[in-house]
């Protein structure tokens, strides 16, 4: 198990009956960045992978 499993866990038992927006996810990610500036290239990383989950190039 990695670290990030358990703030996974927990987002899912906090909020996993929830429906979110896309614009709303990238709105707490850019306010996140802006909070914590040394995570913005893993959230960037995040945001394009997601983003890009239907492409058949990849």
């Amino acid at each position: 198990m990695y670290f990030t499993d358990r703030g996974i866990e927990e987002l899912v038992n906090r909020r996993g009956d929830e429906e979110v927006s896309v614009g709303w996810l990238a709105e707490r990610l850019r306010e996140f960045v802006d909070l914590n500036p040394e995570f913005e290239i893993p959230v960037e990383r995040l945001a394009t992978w997601l983003a890009r989950l239907d492409d058949e190039d990849e």
